[in-house]
């Protein structure tokens, strides 16, 4: 059984026990988060319209962290002038799933 969930502007597909990365959350380490904007539940096939009503997704806080860091390089072609290097680093909570209610 799966079911895709939407967080943080994505949607994400998730079965019981998988662990997930989804954009940070204001969430402490060991916490339960519960998501109910469910998109799709496998079982029965039910397809929200957007939401399928009544489904609901919990999940248990591994960790909060960063993701690894991207390098973002601008420059204009035949100016030498107007170059610049910059880095990002993503936070993400890492979630595992312990049960799907559809």
């Amino acid at each position: 059984m799966y079911a895709i969930i939407e967080t943080g502007g994505k949607q994400v597909k998730v079965e019981v026990g998988s662990n997930i990365l989804v954009e940070k959350l204001n969430v402490v380490e060991g916490d339960v988060v519960t998501f109910d904007k469910v998109v799709f539940v496998s079982e029965g096939t039910k397809i929200g319209t957007p939401y399928v009503s009544g489904a609901t997704v919990t999940a248990k806080v591994l960790k909060q962290g960063k993701a690894k860091k991207i390098t973002i390089f601008k420059y204009k072609a035949k100016d030498g002038s107007t170059k610049r290097k910059q880095g990002h680093r993503q936070p993400y909570t890492k979630l595992v799933v312990e049960k799907i209610v559809g």
